[in-house]
């Protein structure tokens, strides 16, 4: 009997723990949004639009690929 209630506790606080988790989690979009930027399923281009910062500065072809993000063409100048 004594079992079944660690059982019970140590699942409670594992749920607890868990919805403690999902509030805090800071991707409240589904996607990789900055701060700042508008809720929804799409966001602004650009290297300041994203929510992890770039490692290295973008060049013009990277910019024109995140414009024309979601459309399967590339950028004329690709």
């Amino acid at each position: 009997m004594m079992g079944l209630l660690k059982l019970a506790a140590l699942g409670t606080l594992g749920y607890v723990g868990y919805k403690f988790y999902e509030k805090q989690k800071l991707d409240r979009n589904g996607v990789a949004f900055a701060d700042g930027e508008p809720e929804g399923q799409f966001r602004n281009a650009g290297p300041e639009s994203v929510g992890d910062k770039p490692r290295r500065a973008w060049n013009k072809t990277d910019e024109e690929s995140d414009e024309s993000f979601p459309a399967s063409d590339p950028p004329a100048n690709y």
